[in-house]
This record gives C-alpha cells, sequence and structure tokens, in this order.
C-alpha cells in the first residue's frame, strides 16, 4: 500500500517522478545553458528525502556514518561552511562501461540509484556540493538542487565516455552547487584543463563567492582527471595548468581556496606532490583523519572489476591551509560496512565515497602566509 503523505507531498513526489523519464532532455541543449528553474516553487528538502526513502524503501538503509571533530582552535564566530566531494558514478558508464562484475544491474537502475544519491546529499546538507561524472545535471540534479536553493553549474566533458553508450543521457562533467542564502557569486571559470599544451578532455569549475555571514571571499573549484594507469606524467600537467589557474583566481592565494576533486591518483604520484608543494600553500583535509595528520585514508574507492578488485585513494578537498581550519570530516565506511562484493551495491550508488568537510576562516590569515 502507497502511504499518503499530505497534497504537498503527493505533489513534490510528481516533481521527482518527472525526473526519472526525462531521457532526452539534454540531448539538443547547449550544456553550458542555465535552465531557468527559478520559477518553480522551492521543495522542503525534507519532503524530498521522505520521498527518497519511499522509493527505496525495499532496499538496505542508508549507512552511518559519523563526523570526526578535529577542532583544534577555540570555536570560531561563524557557522562553518560544509563541503561535499563526490564522484556521483556517471549512469551511462555504471550500466554500460565499467563493468563491475559483483554489481547486480538491478542496482544500478537510475530510479533508485538517483534517491540514493539524493539521500546521501540530503542527509548531509552540504552548502557547497562539488560532483563528478554528472551525466543526469539537466533533468535531475538541476531541477531539483534549484529548488531546494542552490545555484548550479556545469561544464561537461568535450569527448565524454557517455557518448559512446547506447541510450545515454548526454555527456558527463563537473557540477558544482551552493547555497544562494550564504554566498554571493563573484566569479566563474570554466576551465578545460591543458597537458604538454593540447587541450585535453578534462575540466574543472573555479568559483569566487562571498560568504554573506562573514563578508569573506574564498574560491572553490571541482575537478575531474585523467584515468587510468600510464597517464600519471598526463596527470601531472593537467594539475600544473589547474593550478596555475587557480593562482592567477586567487592572486597567489590571496583569496583562500577548496579544490574539491576526483584526482585518479594515489598519494605517491607526481600531481599529489604539485599540490601538497604548491606556492598556494594547500593541505588535504582528509588527512587530518589519520592519528599523525599527516596520511591518506586507506581508500575513497573500492570496486570489483573483471581484471580484479581496485582499492584506492583517488578523491581529495585541499583547502589553504594559511586561511581556513577544518573543524570536522565525515568518517569513511569500513571495509565490513562496504561488503564482500564492494561498491556500488543495493547500499551504496556509487563506486566513490563521498567526502564531507566542515570548514571556518582563521581569524588573522596573513599572518600565517
Amino acid at each position: 500500500p502507497v502511504c499518503s503523505m499530505g497534497n504537498s507531498t503527493s505533489r513534490l513526489y510528481s516533481a521527482l517522478a518527472k525526473t526519472l523519464s526525462s531521457s532526452a532532455v539534454s540531448q539538443h541543449q547547449d550544456c553550458l545553458e542555465q535552465p531557468d528553474s527559478a520559477r518553480l516553487d522551492p521543495i522542503d528538502p525534507k519532503e524530498l528525502l521522505e520521498e527518497c526513502q519511499m522509493v527505496l524503501q525495499k532496499r538496505p538503509p542508508r549507512f552511518q556514518r559519523d563526523f570526526v571533530d578535529l577542532k583544534k582552535n577555540p570555536v570560531s564566530n561563524h557557522r562553518p561552511i560544509r563541503v561535499m566531494q563526490w564522484n556521483i558514478l556517471a549512469q551511462a558508464l555504471g550500466e554500460g562501461k565499467d563493468n563491475f562484475v559483483q554489481c547486480p544491474m538491478e542496482a544500478l537502475k537510475w530510479e533508485e540509484r538517483k534517491c540514493l544519491i539524493l539521500e546521501e546529499i540530503l542527509a548531509y546538507k552540504p552548502d557547497i556540493l562539488c560532483l563528478q561524472e554528472v551525466d543526469h545535471y539537466f533533468d535531475t540534479f538541476e531541477p531539483l538542487l534549484s529548488r531546494l536553493g542552490y545555484q548550479c553549474t556545469f561544464f561537461p566533458k568535450p569527448w565524454s565516455p557517455c557518448l559512446d553508450v547506447e541510450q545515454n543521457n548526454g555527456p558527463d562533467g563537473c557540477a558544482l552547487f551552493f547555497l544562494k542564502d550564504r554566498f554571493e557569486l563573484i566569479n566563474s571559470a570554466n576551465i578545460r584543463l591543458t597537458a604538454m599544451k593540447l587541450k585535453t578532455n578534462q575540466v574543472a569549475i573555479a568559483q569566487t563567492l562571498k560568504c554573506n555571514e562573514t563578508g569573506r571571499l574564498f574560491c572553490i573549484a571541482v575537478t575531474h582527471l585523467k584515468a587510468r594507469t600510464g597517464w600519471e606524467r598526463f596527470r601531472s600537467a593537467q594539475g600544473c595548468d589547474l593550478l596555475q589557474n587557480l593562482k592567477n583566481i586567487t592572486q597567489g592565494a590571496k583569496i583562500p581556496l577548496i579544490i574539491c576533486g576526483d584526482f585518479n591518483a594515489e598519494p605517491t604520484e607526481e600531481v599529489y606532490r604539485e599540490f601538497s608543494n604548491s606556492s598556494l600553500n594547500l593541505n588535504s583535509a582528509y588527512k587530518l583523519l589519520s592519528p599523525d595528520g599527516q596520511s591518506e585514508p586507506p581508500y575513497t574507492t573500492w570496486k570489483i572489476r573483471p581484471s580484479g578488485e581496485c582499492r584506492h585513494t583517488l578523491d581529495y578537498i585541499w583547502y589553504s591551509q594559511h586561511a581556513l581550519n577544518v573543524n570536522s570530516a565525515l568518517g569513511l565506511l569500513t571495509e565490513e560496512q562496504i561488503g564482500p562484493n564492494r561498491l556500488p551495491s543495493f547500499n551504496y550508488p556509487s563506486d566513490h565515497l563521498s567526502l564531507v568537510c566542515d570548514f571556518s576562516f582563521n581569524q588573522d590569515p596573513d599572518r600565517l602566509l
């Protein structure tokens, strides 16, 4: 029996349901164009979460993950800024190319997987959301998240591998969302990354925001670097290009910076060292979860493909350590929670774990530069 939850919820469900079936929305649409969702009614996030949970009622419950308190300084005098980083797994790749041999195809159905992704976002309520492998931007994420109060930006890959999959939903790319009541957009740049002076298929979005509460400026960037073994030098060149762009945008770190991304690179790779040793004075937030504050997590992605099991640390949230403090970070799933068939699964919608951090501004950042 269907549980009725009132008129507003059934109206909301119809809004959610509309995003389930629109497969051709983005096919004839310029992917850089911003659809106008401002005219649509706002959505209550609690109602949307309830709707998602109704769709997911036959699935196992969402995993419990706890925030780890990392505050070293006295409590700051402003609300923290919650940033979420997540490669959500492009639908076309999950069903068509990635070949997760232990994941039942039924677990990858978009109608339900979409609700698992939304449930994760709604549970952690980020002020800023950075996503990679987004191939349902125009028919799902932009219409729903704009009605939740986010300003939305999408930059597709020029030659997205999703386009090689039959019945694809358009190209995948990076997407950046921020709450309009917390931040004002000052500047936005869509960056097509270069390597060895050649334009590549990888992209980034960098936006300078003003925090309405403090009046402070900061830059938030999202990227997704080239995948696969053998492309280490290429990733390194892409990382150098991104860092150079961000140096210009932040006036050489005068504006604090947060960079979210799937770097497709373990901490042993050169691109990781470039970010660690950059003149932008960056640190990786998730290192702070380790006992010595110096080691990355053991994994941020864990999957089984025909070639075998892949457990890697590829996803990062970098930040200006002179200007920003990490107040807390969301703990990762344990091996026991992930289970023997690894990710994705009926419990979890992506092969990558979401990373979430709460940041606050240092009171006197210039002194530490």
